[in-house]
């Protein structure tokens, strides 16, 4: 079976300082590092480069920008917006040879300025026109009581995935939330937020950079790095985030389609997955994507997170640097991160606590029901 995306690795993969504010870099200053952390990662300059997708969260610097800044030669670049929706675009062009060697990249900070409102992705334009008053934590809390009325998951399940995925966060320096060891039973002394969601089951606010290069497999061959291929890609879109309360039987189960499309892309089900890098906004968002993936059946995504299967030596890790209730959540750069992580997983360049033993195949999620998108993909240390 050849996948669309073959032939394509990752060869360099790098996250900056990541901070809840961070004033020694400017955004500008904080993509730069992101570029040369992923370059030196892969042991590659910029002149090896000729395709970019770069962006900043508050500069909305973009990459025909960086094209600039790297001398304004003739390259491809990329519009795709940071995560696995631009990874995917890259590692597409690479397979259709209109580029051989790409750096995705973005950063954000400076944006948390304005002390007298929240961060600027939590307040739509339409949050106080529409009647439902919309707001992010409250559009993912809709879909988990939902869940819980159909299916009767327990309020144990959702603080055992936020436990399970703050504790990693705890064991990882570069992380926001080093050091701050939660259990289940912090998540619902927090306080609450939108029910059934406490503070320790949501995403953190913070800033950062990241970034990574594909280039093709036989480039790859030539360069003193552990390639990690790409193996599979799909994307779902049922509307536009946050501009419309998000209903169950509407998008309840998005990101199933992308899911199927991207394992059977490459022949693998999930049982093959060994590390799971799923989207992790919200405590339940976890246990609707074990269930749409296929990890589970309808309605058994509670059970399956119990007994430590998620956890770090569990069966199937999930979120192993902390994920965005605990490592990180900065703009788009939050996005990034999680393919990101699934390659500096898969080389064995996260802290021992948080390598998973002989992983082969990790799987990388963004989006979520509440933004009514979810996009997946699989890496692999072998290729097809």
């Amino acid at each position: 079976m050849k996948s669309p995306y073959h032939g394509v690795a990752i060869v360099g993969a790098y996250d900056t300082v990541q901070a809840k504010k961070i004033t020694d870099f400017t955004e500008p200053e904080l993509l730069l590092d992101a570029m040369h952390g992923a370059l030196a990662a892969a042991g590659l300059r910029p002149e090896d480069v000729d395709g970019v997708n770069t962006s900043t969260w508050v500069g909305r610097i973009h990459a025909r920008d960086v094209v600039q800044w790297m001398g304004g030669r003739p390259m491809w670049a990329g519009i795709s917006p940071a995560g696995i929706e631009a990874v995917l675009e890259a590692a597409a062009a690479i397979a259709t040879g209109q580029c051989h060697t790409v750096l995705v990249a973005a950063a954000q900070c400076g944006e948390y300025t304005d002390h007298s409102a929240t961060v600027s992705w939590t307040r739509p334009s339409n949050e106080f026109v529409e009647c439902f008053g919309l707001y992010t934590a409250a559009e993912f809390a809709l879909m988990a009581q939902r869940h819980m009325h159909l299916y009767g998951t327990k309020r144990e399940a959702l603080s055992e995935v936020a436990a399970a995925i703050r504790m990693n966060g705890a064991r990882h320096p570069g992380a926001v939330m080093f050091g701050r060891e939660v259990t289940p039973d912090d998540v619902v002394a927090s306080r609450p937020v939108a029910d059934p969601f406490h503070l320790f089951d949501c995403c953190i606010n913070s800033e950062g950079g990241t970034g990574l290069v594909l280039t093709t497999a036989e480039r790859a061959r030539d360069l003193d790095v552990t390639p990690i291929y790409v193996l599979g890609g799909a994307m779902d879109r049922q509307g536009m985030a946050y501009t419309q309360a998000p209903v169950w039987d509407q998008a309840g189960w998005v990101g199933r389609r992308a899911a199927q499309l991207t394992f059977g892309q490459c022949g693998l089900s999930p049982a093959d997955v060994d590390v799971a890098e799923l989207y992790d906004p919200f405590s339940f968002e976890v246990i609707r994507q074990l269930e749409a993936f296929g990890f589970c059946e309808e309605g058994e995504g509670g059970d399956f997170v119990m007994d430590g299967r998620i956890r770090i030596d569990g069966e199937l890790p999930v979120a192993t640097n902390g994920g965005l209730l605990s490592y990180s959540h900065a703009g788009l750069a939050q996005m990034l991160q999680k393919p990101v992580n699934a390659a500096l997983q898969l080389q064995g360049k996260l802290p021992d606590a948080l390598t998973v033993p002989g992983a082969s195949i990790a799987l990388a999620s963004n989006g979520g029901s509440g933004a009514l998108f979810n996009d997946v993909m699989l890496l692999g240390k072998e290729p097809l």
